[in-house]
């Protein structure tokens, strides 16, 4: 069980987690001329020597060789590491295509949808701030649909799949750090296959053109492990309502980013909608905060 206590090691960890994610939209913007797909690709498997590596480091390779001979874990490891790859590939397509602010709007939405699934599929009763605070963030989805005549896809695609792998996550009776390597493991095959086809056809950019892409894609395998496993570690070594706050500190930077490195238009309909955003999850923290007082 998690003390209810934070720690300076949760807190260090937990902030450089963030902080890496929040800078990632830097080193994704480099790749933007390599196809998504050929990064996420990349992102699998250069994962896998650290991933891996960390687990033998901890000793916990047992926890793996259990998961793979146990149907229901190995099942619902598929479903994690599905769900997981395909809001990775959105999120690098997203930055690819100047579109740091969906991504930004569909992190900061996140929290706020993983609520709603509780209601709807566990049956977990929501407090009033919690439903205003869903109502005001649909009304935000709404405003930028009107004013763009689409919904905003990319957002939505990244709050729907990490809700959804968030949610599934829970149901994996392994360590997080372990269950990160099963997804890793269970991905990479796909990945290098693929990794391959690029190859043999002339498609790929790793040894084929040149020193610097291949670095970059190598280098995925750092951006991709080291945040989640300061995450995992972090998580543990915080508050529940620590943690809580400290997730806007990505999409924040995201945003940042999006607005004054990659100057992307911040127009009246984003000027209405992320302050909605932003005063939804200020409900949703108040209320967060008050379970916790009365849980402790």
């Amino acid at each position: 069980m998690q003390d209810n206590r934070d720690t300076p090691q949760g807190l260090a960890f937990a902030l450089g987690a963030y902080g890496f994610w929040g800078f990632l939209p830097l080193y994704l913007k480099a790749l933007s001329h390599i196809p998504a797909a050929e990064v996420v690709a990349h992102r699998i498997l250069w994962s896998l020597p650290i991933a891996g590596g960390v687990l033998i480091l901890m000793g916990r390779t047992a926890d793996i060789r259990t998961a793979l001979s146990t149907p229901r874990m190995l099942a619902m490891g598929c479903v994690t590491a599905a769900l997981v790859s395909v809001n990775w590939g959105i999120y690098v397509w997203s930055i690819a295509e100047d579109r740091a602010l969906d991504a930004a709007l569909g992190y900061y939405i996140n929290p706020l949808f993983s609520i709603f699934l509780g209601a709807v599929l566990l049956g977990e009763r929501l407090l009033p701030l919690q439903k205003l605070a869903i109502v005001l963030a649909a009304l935000a989805v709404l405003v930028l649909t009107f004013e763009s005549g689409t919904l905003p896809w990319a957002a939505l695609g990244l709050t729907l799949s990490w809700g959804f792998y968030a949610f599934f996550k829970r149901t994996l009776p392994i360590g997080p750090n372990q269950g990160f390597l099963l997804e890793i493991l269970i991905l990479t095959p796909l990945a290098l296959g693929y990794i391959l086809w690029l190859a043999v056809t002339g498609q790929g950019h790793f040894f084929a053109t040149g020193g610097y892409n291949t670095a970059l894609l190598l280098a995925g395998g750092v951006a991709t492990a080291v945040p989640l496993l300061l995450y995992a570690n972090g998580a543990k070594r915080l508050r529940l309502s620590t943690i809580g706050i400290l997730q806007y500190i990505a999409p924040t930077m995201i945003m940042l980013i999006g607005v004054f490195v990659f100057g992307e238009p911040f127009g009246t309909a984003r000027m209405i909608a992320f302050p909605m955003i932003w005063a939804a999850l200020v409900l949703y923290t108040v209320a967060m905060l008050r379970q916790l007082r009365r849980a402790g």
